[in-house]
């Protein structure tokens, strides 16, 4: 039976997911299993495994996924037990050793490190190009171990690069060191004063181990990608780092090695060594060069290259080295045996294959089979490290199965009489490979020799004496085992080869005189020759072992905890990759615009008066307005279609709900949002032509906002009530609260808000769910006025008794500021910046500063939190009102941590919550207002400016603090939580945006 298991936003690079996988398929009554972030790809390859569920198909990029055929349900508790303790353990030893900085985006990473130099990138390809293009952007240069990258991304991101002076290393780059320093899969190499240029990652490895043994060194070995000298890409990065190696005063010779390249562009590369200064060795894998020139060498495998450096360092020769085997116990070639090879990585395959082909004297082709590097007549060398083995799974450098799985097909082979492999050493290679692989070596050998059969295991280890596996101890572990270890790649195949009866020649090569191209050599960019020649300073996108390695290294490093952005849609992703690039507008300096407009606000409470008054469309019959984006009455939630029920018998339209109904549903009363008439309604929103409203003015702008005063809490008109009670406290407050609040403003000549807000902030008001301190402080300024009206002692008593007991009274006024304040910025009619956002209980809306007017909007999310007495979340009707304007102003659920106070009230927790929340938030905003200081923050300012680009990148929706309205009208308030927007919601704003800007797909 399938089961399934989901750890929501849990991202985990894909090689640890593989290491879990293989430890979950050890668990006794797991058939089958599977662990992989819920990517569109991995998806596909679930279900190629038979692994496709329901859960995992509504999972998205950024949740773990574990599928499991098990006998029991009862195992899926053992599997998570048995992952919990893996992640454990791999938290354990990711923290040995010297830490690393990390973040959690690019901007934190490079606030930690500015001047990075090099991103290093290691995460799924579908992914890796984007965030290489990003790196490219910053002005670094980029080293990609991912692979799956199209080629025509590979070479817009090397032709970008060349464009900048940088180099892009990879896509599927394995390995490079740079000064000295590993990156990737790489050995701990002596530095010294040889440079190698190659195309991907053993080759590399096999060369600089052998160099290292022999006693020199390297001092940068840059990789280049297996695709750099194929015809569409053209060699790119080879021809940049061959100028810059050629410009780097401290490489006495130059290694360019390479998979066969396409014909033009190896003739390219040729053409430009011919000319190079330096003494350049070549090795095109494939080709079987006759002769050496002046200066320029041409060798034919790795061994001779290595050695032919090593000799032109020292000025003297270097002798191949030998392999002590008694050869009288090799098969006859007239035995017909074959070779089984299996090797970590394409290099050593292709040289393997390359060599036994030539031994072979094969006059035609081999036949060609995905994943092999030579299939003929029985003998095979299979690559392991392709892309057919190593989709889903770990690759085999670090783990042993496939290989051994390999073995075994080999030896029921009764042809075979040579298995041939390689021991990887080095960082990110398997602790111990030899010995992995010691049990199986030993059952082979020991079932064959019961056959009657010898099967000859030869290996090479590639590795230096300073890796930390131990280079003598994995050859001491083969070599008791009976395997035959040779020094080299080379020399194991040739020993292979020789173990069936065959050899190949390899001739003595003339020195001829060079033949220099008229191929005019290009200059090395500053930045390619400070790359070669300080330490990187690294951003490390993915697997944390690289951070650690470079960091033992003596490197700055920031560990990049990436999660792919967007929720993993590359679609979205290039949308944000479009805005911020974008050449016609700096949308990062519109932002700021937008922010300062915000900052700049004066807003100040201007007049209490009716609604009509002030707002013209409320003349013009029966109107009525409501909360969030246009909505038909039949259409509106019941709590919010009996708040327009209590706004007809307040305006006695009708006089009994019955008829209050008929005349909404007969279609005689027009419905307009708030929003489109520069007001706000908090929950419903329902505002009509006689309800007193605050007028609050932007003195910088001019511009005026409106919004009807609180009612207090219970069962009142914003959460769906309509009794008597509370038709007749609104009819009091048109009739007396509201003109002595008149009086009072204008007597005051009118209130600043912006000091009412420092102070209460600082008293620990946040102004969507607490606003007792900012009530207080209003009732403060009004109340010495209020106390010398010529008004009736009992109305004096009746105003000053409801503004202190209406702890919420200042939410009104503070919904009526943001708006004014948020309309003025939307004056700047560019950027990404939110500047509204608002629900009516069916359709959450937002407003961008660059899309004007025009809402976009998604499902409401029904509010989570705490209920009064009696009742629960079944309860709670989807969230409405204008009120979350106070989110996009920077405060509300955006300035959580300013009212701790309240943090249980709407459900979060306590401070840590609290804290924990705004510090969120502070990563989908772009700045801090500096008027509204929090002391508990380290006297930071409140959030300020959501960006809808960070909101969609990083999966961040802002929080908002809001009250519970019970389902069914009349119950009013039941309780009071934080709701989410719908990602939908930004997602169509930026992709509306980008298309205004001209983006296409």
């Amino acid at each position: 039976m399938l089961r399934t298991a989901v750890k929501k936003g849990s991202y985990h690079d894909s090689v640890v997911l593989m290491l879990l996988t293989n430890q979950i398929s050890t668990i006794q009554g797991v058939k089958k299993a599977s662990v992989m972030m819920a990517t569109p790809a991995n998806k596909d390859i679930f279900k190629q495994s038979g692994l496709d569920t329901k859960e995992l198909m509504e999972s998205t990029a950024n949740d773990m996924v574990i599928v499991a055929d098990v006998e029991d349900d009862s195992l899926l508790d053992t599997i998570m037990k048995e992952a919990e303790e893996f992640f454990k353990k791999q938290s354990v030893s990711a923290g040995n050793g010297k830490e690393s900085q990390s973040a959690r985006s690019w901007d934190q990473a490079l606030n930690q490190l500015p001047d990075a130099n090099l991103a290093v990138i290691s995460i799924p390809g579908a992914y890796a190009a984007l965030e290489a293009d990003r790196a490219l952007d910053e002005g670094m240069n980029v080293f990609m171990f991912s692979d799956n990258v199209t080629i025509e991304d590979e070479k817009k991101l090397k032709e970008k690069a060349h464009e900048k002076g940088l180099v892009v290393m990879g896509p599927d780059c394995g390995t490079s060191i740079i000064q000295g320093v590993p990156i990737a899969f790489t050995n701990s190499v002596t530095p010294g004063s040889i440079g190698i240029i190659g195309a991907s990652g053993t080759g590399i490895q096999e060369l600089t181990t052998i160099i290292d043994r022999l006693g020199e060194g390297v001092k940068n070995a840059i990789g280049t990608g297996g695709r750099d000298l194929s015809t569409q890409v053209g060699g790119i990065t080879m021809m940049d780092m061959i100028d810059a190696m050629e410009d780097d005063d401290s490489v006495a010779v130059m290694i360019v090695i390479s998979k066969p390249p396409a014909k033009a562009v190896r003739e390219k590369v040729s053409a430009r060594l011919s000319v190079c200064k330096k003494p350049v060795i070549t090795l095109f894998l494939g080709e079987k060069p006759e002769y050496h020139e002046e200066n320029f060498y041409h060798t034919y495998t790795l061994d001779e290259a290595a050695r032919l450096a090593v000799s032109l360092v020292r000025g003297e020769t270097v002798k191949e080295g030998e392999v002590t085997v008694d050869r009288s116990l090799f098969y006859r070639s007239e035995e017909k045996k074959t070779i089984k090879a299996y090797y970590s990585g394409g290099t050593l395959a292709g040289e393997a294959a390359m060599l036994i082909k030539d031994a072979l004297d094969l006059k035609i082709p081999p036949e060609k089979a995905e994943g092999y590097m030579l299939k003929t007549g029985g003998h095979i060398v299979v690559d392991l490290g392709d892309d057919v083995y190593t989709q889903g799974k770990p690759h085999p450098m670090i783990d042993p199965a496939k290989r051994i799985e390999c073995m075994n097909e080999a030896i029921n082979d009764k042809s075979t009489g040579v298995i041939l492999l390689d021991v990887m050493l080095g960082y990110g290679s398997h602790t111990d490979m030899a010995g992995a692989l010691l049990p199986a070596i030993r059952n082979l050998g020991d079932q064959a020799e019961k056959e009657g059969r010898k099967v000859f295991f030869i290996a090479t280890v590639c590795g230096t004496r300073k890796d930390f596996q131990g280079y003598d101890e994995a050859v001491k572990k083969l070599t008791d085992a009976g395997v035959i270890v040779c020094e080299t790649n080379k020399l194991a195949v040739r020993t292979a080869i020789q173990a069936i009866g065959l050899d190949f020649a390899e001739g003595k090569k003339e020195i001829k005189s060079k033949k220099a191209s008229d191929t005019i050599p290009g200059k090395a960019s500053d930045k390619l020759l400070q790359m070669l020649a300080e330490k990187p300073r690294i951003i490390n996108i993915g697997l944390k072992s690289f951070s650690q390695v470079a960091k033992e290294f003596g490197c700055e490093v920031v560990q990049y905890d990436w999660m792919p952005p967007a929720g993993g849609n590359v679609e979205l992703i290039k949308i944000l990759n479009f805005l911020r690039n974008n050449k016609d507008l700096d949308i990062d300096e519109a932002n700021r615009r937008v922010i300062m407009k915000v900052v700049a606000s004066q807003p100040v409470i201007k007049d209490n008066t009716r609604a009509k008054n002030v707002i013209p469309e409320l003349n013009n019959g029966k109107v009525i307005l409501h909360a969030g984006p246009p909505v038909a009455y039949k259409d509106m939630p019941d709590p919010m279609q009996g708040s327009c029920v209590g706004a007809v018998l307040f305006e006695e339209w009708a006089h009994t709900e019955e008829d209050a109904r008929k005349l909404l549903e007969s279609g005689e009363v027009k419905f307009l949002p708030c929003h489109s008439v520069r007001a706000v309604g908090p929950m419903g929103g329902i505002t009509s032509a006689n309800m007193p409203v605050f007028v609050v003015e932007n003195k910088t702008d001019g511009n005026e906002a409106y919004c009807t005063m609180n009612e207090g809490i219970g069962k009142v008109l914003r959460f769906g009530a309509y009794s008597h009670e509370v038709v007749n406290r609104l009819r009091w407050m048109r009739d007396v609260l509201g003109p002595v609040l008149q009086a009072a403003i204008k007597e005051l000549g009118g209130i600043n808000v912006n000091p009412l807000v420092a102070k209460a902030i600082a008293m620990g008001d946040e102004f969507h769910q607490r606003n007792i301190a900012a009530s207080l402080a209003f009732l403060k300024e009004v109340a010495p006025v209020i106390t010398k009206m010529k008004i009736s002692d009992q109305d004096r008593y009746d105003v000053i008794k409801f503004l202190s007991d209406t702890d919420q009274f200042f939410l009104n006024i503070m919904m009526a500021t943001g708006k004014s304040v948020m309309d003025a910025a939307r004056t700047v009619t560019d950027g990404t910046i939110v500047t509204a956002m608002c629900r009516n209980g069916v359709e959450f809306g937002i407003r961008i500063a660059g899309m004007g007017d025009q809402w976009f909007t998604g499902p409401v999310n029904t509010p989570q939190g705490l209920y009064f007495t009696g009742y629960d979340k079944e309860d709670g009707c989807p969230d409405m009102g204008d009120s979350a304007i106070t989110e996009t102003f920077g405060v509300g659920g955006m300035a959580m941590i300013a009212a701790p106070a309240v943090t249980r009230f709407v459900g979060a927790g306590g401070y840590e919550d609290a804290l924990r929340t705004s510090t969120e938030m502070a990563e989908i905003t772009i700045d801090r207002n500096p008027n509204f200081i929090i002391p508990n923050w380290n006297f930071q300012g409140a959030t300020l400016g959501i960006d809808a680009r960070l909101v969609v990148e990083k999966g961040i929706t802002p929080v908002i603090n809001t009250g519970i309205a019970h389902k069914v009208a009349g119950y009013g308030q039941i309780g009071a939580g934080t709701v989410h927007p719908p990602m939908e919601c930004f997602e169509k704003a930026i992709t509306a945006y980008a298309k205004k800007l001209g983006y296409t797909q």
